[in-house]
Parts: structure tokens; C-alpha cells; sequence
């Protein structure tokens, strides 16, 4: 889980961030490269928007999605997102900071 940041020069994944897994239960953008995931962290039934996915993630992420079944549309976080039927997994960085930004940083 998190640690106390003890460099010098921390980058932003460094401090204030704890990494868990979370449920992928749908995108934002194009399919083959999704600009976010909404995501459900586990213990929880309330989906949230990742941040920016980066674009070779993004790549790898829309494969992986190919297959899964479009089940409508949903909003969270103020925006609508493509909800599908998955059992992709991700780890996130969960920021505890000012902004609590879910950023995607790995794909199970």
C-alpha cells in the first residue's frame, strides 16, 4: 500500500498513492483505444473514471476489450461511458491527494 515518500526528487506516483485492483466495467472514446475505464474498486458498487489512459496502454487495453459484450450506458463522474460485460482486471494508483485520481497502470 502507500509509503512515505523518502526521495528527493518524488515523481507523482511515488507519494500519496496506494495501488489496488479494480473491475473494468466500461470506457470512454473508441473502443480500440479508450480514453478512460470506469472502473469499480473492490468493496465498492459505485463506478469511477479513470484518468487518461496512455496511448500504448490505451492500444493494449482496446484488444482486450474486443470481445466484451456493449450492455448500454451509463454516467459517472458527469460523464457517459460505454458499459460492458468483462472480466478484465486493472491496477490503479488510487491518489489520496486534492484531485484522488484513479490511474490506470496495469493490465491483468
Amino acid at each position: 500500500m502507500g509509503e512515505y515518500c523518502n526521495s528527493r526528487i518524488p515523481t507523482l506516483h511515488q507519494c500519496h498513492a496506494d495501488t489496488i485492483d479494480t473491475t473494468v466495467v466500461g470506457y470512454t472514446g473508441h473502443r480500440k483505444r479508450p480514453r478512460n475505464l470506469a472502473l469499480v474498486p473492490e468493496g465498492e458498487s459505485t463506478p469511477w473514471l479513470s484518468a487518461r489512459l496512455e496511448p500504448a496502454l490505451a492500444a493494449r487495453v482496446g484488444a482486450a476489450l474486443a470481445g466484451a459484450e456493449v450492455v448500454g450506458e451509463r454516467r459517472a463522474g458527469g460523464e457517459t461511458y460505454t458499459r460492458i460485460q468483462t472480466d478484465l482486471t486493472v491496477e490503479i494508483l488510487a491518489g489520496t491527494g486534492r484531485h484522488g485520481r484513479l490511474t490506470v497502470v496495469w493490465m491483468r
